[in-house]
């Protein structure tokens, strides 16, 4: 296996070789997860050709195996809060030092194959040399509880390169009320409903 650089990603073919790899790795967490997480073509191919992105490609012979984009410029993501960084981190901003992982992908193939260790000590490397505030978020469904699950995978990750802390920075939740047609005649008829929340906490 080998690691190449790519800032920005412009040959034709390779763009469509980390798209399919993208589409393949995401496959699961598209359907776990209630956020719109992977990207369409065109969001991707954005992303590919922004200069101020990294991206980092794990290559096993001729096929690309995992890849991570590591945005280098907070104010150009949609996905982050320049007002955020500004007010918490105002040195890391003031010096262009707030990046984002805008995604992290593995192969199935590939996954326990250690390939993510190997991507990241040469992505983090880097990261760790500029001290960087790495900005990372996952869905529920790689990050069940605060601690322990791909959070601690990423921060044993940095530790291969230097010393990191790993910090939380803010949970998101996501409910809905569900009008079903079966589920209010359960109600009206005094059938237990599988909601948790109690009428005192309405």
């Amino acid at each position: 296996m080998f690691v190449t650089r790519h800032s920005p990603v412009t040959d034709a073919v390779l763009k469509d070789q980390l798209w399919t790899l993208y589409t393949r790795s995401y496959a699961r967490t598209a359907e776990e997860a209630v956020t719109h997480e992977m990207l369409d073509r065109l969001e991707f191919n954005d992303q590919l050709a922004d200069a101020t992105n990294r991206a980092w490609v794990v290559w096993e012979d001729n096929m690309p195996v995992a890849m991570t984009m590591i945005a280098t410029d907070v104010r150009r993501t949609r996905w982050l809060s320049e007002h955020y960084f500004k007010k918490n981190y105002p040195q890391q901003f003031a010096t262009n030092k707030v990046h984002y992982v805008v995604w992290a992908v593995v192969d199935p193939s590939y996954v326990t194959k250690g390939v993510s260790m190997f991507m990241a000590r040469q992505a983090m490397a880097v990261e760790a040399r500029e001290g960087s505030l790495l900005v990372f978020d996952m869905p529920e469904s790689n990050q069940p509880n605060e601690q322990g699950g791909a959070a601690e995978l990423m921060f044993r990750m940095a530790r291969q390169v230097g010393g990191a802390h790993l910090v939380p920075l803010t949970v998101q939740r996501y409910y809905a009320l569900d009008f079903s047609p079966a589920l209010v005649e359960q109600q009206e008829t005094g059938a237990q409903t599988p909601s948790s929340l109690s009428d005192s906490v309405l």
